[in-house]
């Protein structure tokens, strides 16, 4: 059959279809060309620019959290979602930029810039007070300014030399501490039997299962660290800004606020926690006075550069000896895993690799972990003993958290440094799973089946466990903590009764984790890099740093440059932020929850150890939970 196409031309249907097909492949095609380009402007347009930097001022933008590794950012990431939880910048990105710009001559001012700010762990804040300090004592003013500030975001404008703040912002400070969820009244109204086996009076990882509110003896624990916290916290910004009233605006608030009248920014002026009250224009018109401004620039604009730009121009040092850095970032989980988190396989294969590397000269563990995985822990650990045996120092660097198989990690070093606020401990042992019979027998579901062994179909989800079954798991938790006690007490050379003592899954400080020997000294990063090169008979002060971490493919690079630094910051307003926080600390609650009775049956994992400004936003786990626990 033809079709008239007019003027005596005819076409058959199969060439029309045809036809149709070819413009359709031509349509996608360009469609392609149009989308490859786009995406390939926005890369270019993300990417930092090494040449950007001028004379002038230094920004710093905190948007997001600070964190050890920055999570990756992967396709499959993007199609569900599962995106990170806000922006996210790495504090040695952070570090290197601030310690190069304490010398350099270009950089007449830094400014510090906290409206977007979510948060970093007190190690992590005290390192950054540090840096941020030294480039004050450099000569070069250091100027702060937000909306309103927190506890996270003033502890490092003390450091400054002058804090500006909107003049209808706020100054709160709340310390540490706040509520978590506890799941057995749930638990129980389902009929869900949670089967628990544990070592450790204080390990309360599995408490949220079990009671309905805090044990007395987790509860005391958990005082002790935050109050620690807490004075540390004080200790520090009341050195670095000795006119701040913090008594008065710890103790109540209130009566500053009713001092003037009401306005709460000209009481955090009164209470000496900020210097000038002003929007961004007036911010901008006070740098402008130190580092200058070109004519075109806006209202608040000044000569300046951006620190992702700085970073780019001042790489960190390439040549030198080579000291290995390995990030223990995030959970520590069986088999592989992305940046952000760490796969006991992907961390030993990265450093049996450095080991084949014959410039390696030494390495330094950076843990910054709550634990997770009993085996992919040993893995790792069994992998740094080989570097051991091949003379390689290995030395450990504890940041926020190194808490449970955090610590376990660290029993293959030879010196481990931590900071006073370090997280770290934890050393015990829990295995955790649900039952569901008396779920199933109220919607009258029942289970039955034949057995050969005591052990047949065990543990029966339908029907229960059995003794032999319960006297198994509970062997197998005891024989896992007679191993990390045991590790500790050769590593650390502590008598193993004394490892019990100071065990039983406690979390401490690292002030009191120094005195009770579980850690050798204070120091940063850069401590340990300088031990690490001593100990490898070279320079301190000629040495590359090298990071063990899987490099990203190209479309891992081109979504993290996308997305990386696009995720929702933190609100701006101080009482949003409040609301925000103990939201994150009841999502962290819940995250913990769901990982813990979905992950691996042996865990030596810190309960309450991640910061909660770090929960994630994927909704996914909560069906998960509901499917795992609570169907």
């Amino acid at each position: 059959m033809a079709v008239d196409l007019g003027r005596g031309v005819s076409e058959t249907w199969p060439a029309r279809i045809w036809r149709l097909l070819i413009a359709t492949k031509d349509m996608l095609a360009l469609l392609f060309l149009l989308l490859f380009f786009a995406v390939l402007f926005m890369l270019l347009a993300s990417a930092p620019n090494g040449g950007a930097v001028k004379e002038g001022a230094l920004v710093l933008r905190l948007n997001g959290a600070v964190v050890e590794q920055r999570e990756t950012v992967s396709p499959r990431d993007l199609l569900s979602g599962n995106l990170p939880s806000s922006a996210q910048m790495q504090l040695r990105d952070i570090i290197h930029g601030l310690t190069r710009a304490a010398t350099d001559e270009k950089v007449k001012a830094l400014v510090l810039d906290f409206d977007g700010f979510s948060g970093a762990g007190q190690a992590s804040l005290t390192r950054m007070g540090e840096a941020i300090a030294a480039v004050k004592k450099a000569g070069k003013p250091v100027l702060s300014f937000a909306s309103a500030y927190g506890d996270d975001s003033y502890f490092l404008a003390a450091h400054g030399s002058e804090i500006w703040m909107e003049a209808m912002g706020q100054a709160v400070l709340q310390g540490p501490g706040g509520s978590r969820p506890y799941f057995k009244g749930l638990s129980d109204r389902l009929g869900v039997n949670v089967r628990v086996y544990r070592v450790g009076t204080y390990k309360s990882a599995i408490e949220p299962f079990t009671r309905d509110s805090q044990s007395p003896e987790a509860k005391a624990a958990s005082q002790a660290l935050a109050d620690s916290l807490w004075a540390d916290w004080q200790d520090r910004v009341s050195r670095a800004r000795p006119q701040a009233k913090l008594n008065a605006v710890i103790g109540d608030p209130s009566v500053g606020i009713a001092a003037s009248g009401g306005d709460m920014g000209k009481a955090a002026v009164a209470a000496g926690m900020v210097d000038h009250l002003g929007d961004a224009i007036a911010f901008g018109k006070r740098v402008s006075e130190i580092v200058g401004r070109e004519e075109e620039d806006r209202a608040d604009g000044y000569n300046a550069t951006e620190f992702e730009d700085y970073l780019a121009a001042n790489p960190p040092k390439m040549k030198g000896a080579k000291i290995g850095i390995l990030p223990i970032a995030g959970e520590i989980v069986d088999g592989s895993a992305p940046a952000g988190m760490t796969g006991g396989d992907t961390t030993a294969s990265l450093i049996l690799d450095a080991l084949a590397d014959d410039q390696m000269k030494a390495l330094v563990v950076r843990i910054d972990s709550p634990g997770g995985s009993a085996m992919a822990s040993e893995k790792i650990r069994t992998a740094l003993m080989a570097a051991k045996e091949k003379k390689i120092p290995v030395v450990i660097s504890m940041g926020d958290v190194a808490a449970s198989g955090g610590y376990w990690v660290a029993m293959a070093g030879d010196r481990i440094f931590a900071e006073p606020s370090t997280i770290t401990g934890s050393i015990g042992v829990f295995a955790i799973f649900p039952t569901l019979e008396n779920t199933l027998a109220k919607a009258g579901i029942k289970g039955d089946g034949v057995r050969t062994t005591p052990l047949s179909g065990q543990p029966d989800i339908l029907q229960g466990t059995n003794l032999e079954t319960d006297a198994l798991f509970q062997a197998g938790v005891n024989d896992i903590y007679k191993r990390f006690t045991g590790l500790v007490a050769s590593a650390r050379k502590l008598p193993v009764a004394r490892v019990d003592e100071i065990g039983q899954g406690r979390v401490w400080a690292g002030g009191t984790a120094r005195q009770l020997g579980l850690v050798d000294a204070f120091g940063s990063l850069d401590d340990a890099v300088d031990e690490a090169a001593r100990r490898a008979n070279v320079d301190p002060g000629d040495v590359a740093r090298t990071y063990l971490e899987a490099e990203p493919s190209f479309l891992g690079r081109l979504l993290g440059g996308m997305f990386g630094v696009r995720q929702a910051a933190a609100p701006v307003d101080i009482f949003t932020q409040l609301v925000r926080k103990e939201q994150s600390l009841f999502m962290t609650g819940l995250y913990d929850g769901s990982r813990i009775v979905t992950g691996p049956a042996i865990q030596v994992r810190c309960m309450g150890c991640r910061p909660s400004h770090f929960a994630p936003t994927d909704q996914s786990w909560l069906g998960l939970l509901k499917e795992k626990v609570f169907q």
